[in-house]
C-alpha cells in the first residue's frame, strides 16, 4: 500500500475553497480503511450503485462523498488514468 494512503486526511471547507475530488477520496478511502473495510471494493460499490450503504459514516465519510457527482468522478478518475 502506498504512504499517500496511510494518514488521514481530514476534508474541511475552507473560505471560497471546495476540496477536490481527489482530496474527498483520500478522506473516503481512510475512512473506509480505519474502520477495516476494503476501500476500493466499497467505493466501486458505491459509483455503479449509488448507494450510501457502501461508504461507512466515519469521519463523516458518507456525507462527505455524497458532494461528488458519481459521473464527473468517473470521468476525472478515467482521464487521469489514461493520462498517466
Amino acid at each position: 500500500m502506498s504512504d499517500k494512503f496511510m494518514e488521514t486526511v481530514r476534508v474541511e471547507k475552507l473560505k471560497g475553497e471546495e476540496p477536490t475530488k481527489k482530496d474527498v477520496l483520500r478522506s473516503v478511502y481512510n475512512s473506509l480503511e480505519e474502520k477495516g473495510y476494503d476501500p476500493y471494493d466499497q467505493v466501486i460499490g458505491y459509483i455503479l450503485s449509488g448507494d450510501p450503504t457502501y461508504i461507512t459514516s466515519h469521519n463523516n465519510a458518507r456525507n462527505i462523498i455524497r458532494d461528488i457527482d458519481r459521473e464527473d468522478l468517473l470521468k476525472e478518475m478515467l482521464e487521469s488514468y489514461l493520462s498517466e
